[in-house]
C-alpha cells in the first residue's frame, strides 16, 4: 500500500515547529500536478504558492521568440512563487511541472500574513530563497561554462535528489527545451550516459542505473547546489529563532 499524502513530505511545511504547521494545516489544499501543467505564466497573478511534495516544478526563463531555458528546479524541498513575500504580485518568468505528482497549494493572501509576523515561517523562507538564488546563479554558470553531458548530469542528479525514484518521465526534446541547447546536443550526451551504464533511456523515460558514477561525471555546479541547500536547509539549521 500506498503511504498516504500528507503536507510534511515537503521539508519546509516539515520544518516548521508544531503550532506553525497547525496554523497553516486548515489552509493547505493538496493538488495533483500534472505533466506541463503551467502554475504560472510569465507576468500573470500569482494566486497561491505551491509546495511540492511528490512532483518537480521547472522554473522558466521565456524569450521574445518562445524560446525557453531552465534556471532552478523546485521539489520536495522548498515551494513555487517566491515573488509573493518578496515584494511582488508576480514574476517574469514561468513555472511549469517538470515532474507530475503531488503538491499542496496555500493561498497568497494566508501565506502574506503568515510571513508578516515574522517568526519561524519568514525564516525558514528566506534561507529557502537564498538557496534557490544559489541554484539560479549556478545554473547560469554551468549554461554558459559547461558541456551539455556535464548540465545533463546536473539536471537529472538535482531532479533525483526531489523524487523518491530513480526513473524520470522525460522526453529528450523537452530536456532540451528545459537546458535551452539543440535536441541533437542532448541525444548525443544521454547516449554517450547510456553507453557507460549510467542511465537507460527508452520512450521518454530515463532510469538511473549508477548514481555514483553520474556524480563522479558531473561538473562543480551540483556539488555548489547541493552543499548550499544542505547547509541552510537541514533540519538541524533550518529552525533556529530569528532573533538569535
Amino acid at each position: 500500500m500506498h503511504a498516504p499524502h500528507t503536507p510534511k513530505q515537503n521539508h519546509l511545511l516539515a520544518a516548521l515547529p508544531a503550532a506553525d504547521y497547525e496554523r497553516l494545516l486548515p489552509h493547505l489544499e493538496q493538488t495533483p500536478l500534472e505533466l506541463g501543467w503551467a502554475l504560472y505564466e510569465s507576468g500573470g497573478e500569482q494566486g497561491h504558492v505551491y509546495f511540492p511534495t511528490t512532483s518537480i516544478v521547472s522554473l522558466l526563463c521565456i524569450m521574445q521568440d518562445g524560446s525557453s531555458a531552465e534556471i532552478a528546479v523546485v521539489g520536495n524541498e522548498g515551494l513555487v512563487g517566491i515573488a509573493l513575500f518578496m515584494g511582488g504580485e508576480s514574476t517574469t518568468g514561468r513555472a511549469v511541472v517538470q515532474s507530475a505528482g503531488y503538491g499542496y497549494r496555500l493561498r497568497a493572501s494566508v501565506l502574506k500574513t503568515e510571513f508578516g509576523q515574522g517568526g519561524a515561517l519568514q525564516h525558514l523562507l528566506l534561507r529557502y530563497t537564498q538557496a534557490l538564488i544559489t541554484q539560479m546563479a549556478q545554473t547560469a554558470v554551468c549554461n554558459r561554462r559547461h558541456s551539455v553531458e556535464q548540465q545533463l548530469c546536473r539536471w537529472l542528479l538535482l531532479s533525483l535528489d526531489r523524487l523518491s525514484s530513480i526513473e524520470l518521465t522525460m522526453t529528450q526534446e523537452l530536456i532540451a527545451n528545459m537546458l535551452g541547447v539543440r535536441r541533437e546536443g542532448v541525444t548525443e550526451a544521454a547516449g554517450h550516459l547510456q553507453a557507460a551504464g549510467l542511465i537507460h533511456y527508452s520512450r521518454g523515460k530515463i532510469t538511473v542505473l549508477d548514481r555514483p558514477k553520474l556524480e563522479a561525471r558531473v561538473c562543480e555546479c551540483y556539488a555548489v547546489v547541493k552543499r548550499e541547500s544542505d547547509r541552510l536547509l537541514s533540519r538541524e539549521t533550518a529552525i533556529v529563532d530569528p532573533l538569535s
